[in-house]
């Protein structure tokens, strides 16, 4: 079919690969709905290229898609070290490391179809070339189903960790009412009511002119099975077995499933549905392919998985995914063989949420295996669970395998299980129940001889201190662990127990914490154990801006996240910006806190876990700024820390509520939200908390007793001697409290000078607040204006507000642009509702209007 109303995006194609061959490579992203002619549109462009070689690859519509499709498909095209790296078992870095090199040799146009079914590694991979093709002359043609990649899902947060530079972006739009009139003109078919039946979409008007003239159907689903009714019974045995090879169905593969002849091909190409590229046949289109699989009984579907299966299983180098699919769909019990050896092949890559889709798959099958190996495959699946950030479904399956190991009176197996689950239950913020299981766990191995597992035992009881700030507790379960495991030279877990070890020792103010933890960073690297590496900077860069040693924690955090990125380590790296918008955060780089924040939070694979500190940060910044939302910030942080939530995260979360309160005149808001959380950090060691909620009571006069044992600027201003206190916070590097005790304590000379801090920083809530006080006073106060971004604006807007009043002169509701700067409807509500009130504007319209012309003045 000829392509109509698509010249301009064939053009817009050329000039994005002529820019790539002259000035670096790209990322074009070609978006639509099902049927909208993404493959076709990239098919005739391919066509147009004499001069670049063109390199095609399609993700699978597999149940469980198989890990990195494309690229097989690519290499199986380019051969070579490529082709090698992908059959050769090779790990995850040197394929991906293989894919750049073929990117980087000439000009070229790479082809990644339908990425809208991709598989976790193939995002990952996407994710990977797209922050290097600037490297290359090559332009990457992504092509996915926008109307299937919602907010959330997983494509969606690849895009949008994209560098903006490399990208280019395309929306196909339906044809038009002209277009498929001229369309039923050529069919000679009646086009009245087509377009409104169709929408526009080529596909639907494709197949419905395509039908007989006196069966017009309803649906798509019609349409594909009127004509298929009119296959001969060669062709129908061939279209049937293609509609159950998702993707290509070779020819090689039909030879042996199907009696294959001349007639029948041409029979089943004649059908219009069906393509013939490459030496296989594939359906035009999913949603024809499932029309025709959906048409089949079930036996029928059983019976024809099962001739594919054995035709498949003859031939080398298929993967164990494609295997493991076809052996479910014939119901053939080798599902669980191959099912179990595609997930590990799946997590290999990185790809665990079909990993954990394979164990899924085998566990249906799972009734005949003896208990214990039914109970391995679900601790594995528990493990897939726990990567995913499926800590619900991961618990459920881990009690499964608890109980057998229990029935079958396996003893070391069911201390084990009970370890994990207490892991698990402190990642779904159930802390009672992580106790428990922990405390289960440790009397139960300690019945056993001395083990590897008993020594687990014990880290985990430690990290669960540790992280409770029970520091004398997980000081002492962490040394336990260090006795057993150093004897027998077992690093791993050594490792994990020094950095556990030295973190609690840290947060006590005991600064031999650093040995620990840089002795763990090194035991960790000797094993490669990447996982102890990455926690290692982590809660090195953690100890280092808890105690606002900045420098020290600067150096840690690029090591680490240089580290974490190369390695695709992407729940470590997050953590890791979760800690770089804290830094900049306290050091007065609020816009850098907030771009770090937000990142993390849109991340498709942000834990609780992370999701808890990163939330603070937002919301602090928003109350010091005077922004909207930040309630709604530090309520979610709060839902996510649970009923009963650990010190580290209730008295994190006290601080910016009490300040928000004491900037409000609140002085009851800041006794409740400090008093239980002081209460709780006086009976532990934790000098940096002890501190900050105890200034928070002595500001608001309801200090006690004066504390001892907590950092330097906090005692100073405790004990009355603000002058040293500012000066500390100075050479700290901490802008605001500088300025906040140089407003609260000083004379007209020191509020000034907080006053000229406080707006270069943007902090309006506290800047009026002390221009109240001062005007108290009696002190005349001229107004030092807007902070520098505001300042810029010609309307007086925020960043942010700008942002927003942009996309609502495109048109879009509040609803959309949330989904787009991925925070809540509400938050948006607030801007908006600021953004008339600053240009006296009493509707979106005319706010639109005043963006269009600055110097027209509201009403």
């Amino acid at each position: 079919m000829e392509l109509l109303e698509r010249e301009r995006y064939l053009a817009e194609l050329a000039g994005w690969l002529h820019a790539a061959a002259e000035r670096g490579g790209c990322v074009a992203l070609v978006a639509g709905e099902a049927g909208i002619g993404k493959t076709a549109l990239v098919q005739e462009f391919s066509k147009q290229q004499s001069e670049t070689r063109v390199l095609w690859g399609a993700c699978d519509a597999l149940v469980t898609p198989r890990p990195l499709a494309p690229l097989h498909d690519i290499a199986r095209q380019t051969k070579g070290a490529l082709l090698t790296a992908v059959h050769s078992g090779a790990n995850r870095d040197d394929i991906f490391t293989a894919a750049l090199d073929e990117l980087e040799r000439e000009k070229a146009l790479v082809v990644f179809e339908d990425m809208h079914w991709a598989d976790e590694a193939t995002l990952d991979l996407l994710k990977y070339l797209g922050r290097r093709v600037h490297r290359t002359h090559a332009m990457l043609a992504v092509t996915y189903r926008d109307d299937e990649v919602g907010p959330r899902h997983p494509l969606r947060y690849v895009i949008g960790d994209l560098p903006r530079a490399s990208v280019r972006r395309m929306s196909l739009a339906p044809l038009s009412e002209s277009a498929v009139a001229e369309l039923a003109t050529r069919a000679e078919r009646p086009s009245k009511g087509l377009h409104s039946l169709t929408g526009g979409n080529p596909l639907f008007v494709t197949e419905v002119l395509a039908a007989a003239a006196d069966t017009v159907p309803a649906t798509v689903r019609d349409a594909v099975l009127a004509r298929a009714a009119r296959l001969s019974p060669a062709a129908r045995e061939i279209a049937e077995l293609v509609c159950v090879v998702p993707g290509k169905a070779e020819i090689w593969l039909l030879e042996r499933a199907a009696r294959l002849n001349d007639d029948g091909i041409e029979g089943c190409l004649s059908f219009g549905m069906v393509r013939f590229e490459d030496g296989s046949l594939a359906y035009r289109h999913e949603l024809v392919r499932r029309a025709i699989e959906g048409s089949l009984s079930q036996s029928r579907l059983q019976t024809l998985h099962a001739k594919v299966l054995v035709a498949l299983e003859v031939r080398s180098n298929i993967s164990a995914a494609r295997l493991a699919y076809h052996a479910d769909g014939a119901h053939d019990a080798a599902v669980l063989r191959l099912a179990p050896l595609a997930a590990a092949q799946a997590a290999s890559v990185g790809a665990h949420r079909e990993a954990a889709s394979h164990y899924q798959i085998a566990l249906r099958y799972a009734d005949g295996l003896v208990p214990a190996e039914r109970a391995r495959l679900q601790e594995r699946l528990s493990y897939e669970y726990y990567l995913t950030c499926q800590h619900e479904r991961a618990i459920e399956v881990q009690r499964f395998a608890l109980e057998i190991w229990r029935a079958l009176g396996e003893r070391i197996n069911e201390g084990s299980a009970l370890r994990w689950l207490s892991r698990l239950s402190w990642f779904a913020g159930r802390r009672e129940e992580a106790d428990q299981f922990a405390a289960d766990a440790v009397a139960t191995l300690q019945s056993l001889p001395s083990s590897p597992e008993l020594a687990m035992a014990y880290g985990n009881r430690a990290q669960l201190d540790m992280e409770a700030h029970e520091i004398d507790s997980a000081i002492y379960w962490a040394q336990r662990t260090v006795a057993l495991a150093e004897p027998s030279a077992n690093h791993e877990i050594l490792s994990d127990a020094l950095n556990t070890l030295g973190t609690a020792r840290l947060i006590a103010g005991d600064t031999s914490g650093w040995a620990d933890l840089d002795r763990s960073l090194q035991l960790a690297r000797t094993g490669r154990f990447q996982g102890q590496i990455a926690r290692a900077y982590t809660n090195l860069c953690a100890m280092a801006v808890s105690r606002r040693q900045y420098g020290q924690a600067s150096g840690y955090l690029q090591q680490g996240l240089e580290y974490c990125e190369r390695h695709e380590l992407d729940s470590w790296w997050l953590y890791l910006v979760a800690y770089s918008a804290r830094m900049k955060f306290e050091q007065g780089d609020w816009s850098g806190a907030s771009d770090d924040a937000e990142a993390v939070l849109r991340h498709s694979r942000t834990t609780p876990v992370t999701r808890i500190p990163t939330l603070r940060v937002l919301g602090h910044v928003r109350i010091r700024r005077g922004d909207p939302g930040a309630t709604e910030l530090l309520e979610q942080a709060r839902a996510l820390a649970g009923t009963i939530p650990e010190l580290q995260r209730m008295g994190t979360l006290a601080a910016p509520h009490a300040e928000a309160a004491w900037l409000a005149g609140d002085r009851e808001g800041v006794l409740r939200e400090v008093q239980p959380a002081y209460e709780m950090v006086c009976r532990r060691r934790d000098p940096r908390m002890k501190g900050e909620l105890a200034a928070w009571l002595w500001r608001v006069d309801a200090l006690e007793q004066l504390p001892t044992d907590i950092p330097e600027p906090y005692a100073l201003e405790i004990s009355r001697d603000w002058r040293r206190a500012a000066r500390a916070w100075e050479e700290l590097g901490c802008p605001y409290e500088r300025a906040l005790v140089l407003g609260w304590y000083g004379a007209e000379p020191e509020q000034r000078e907080a006053l000229a801090i406080l707006d270069q920083l943007g902090a309006a809530p506290m800047a009026q607040a002390l221009r109240r006080q001062m005007r108290a006073r009696g002190v005349r106060i001229v107004p030092r204006g807007l902070r520098t971004s505001t300042r810029r604006n010609p309307l007086g807007l925020t960043r942010r507000e700008a942002e927003i009043l942009a996309l609502l002169s495109d048109g879009l509701r509040n609803a959309t642009i949330a989904r787009r700067l991925f925070v809540s409807t509400k938050t948006v509500d607030h801007h908006v509702s600021a953004i008339l009130t600053k240009l006296g504007v009493p509707s979106r319209a005319e706010a639109v209007a005043r963006a269009r012309n600055p110097l027209v003045k509201g009403a």
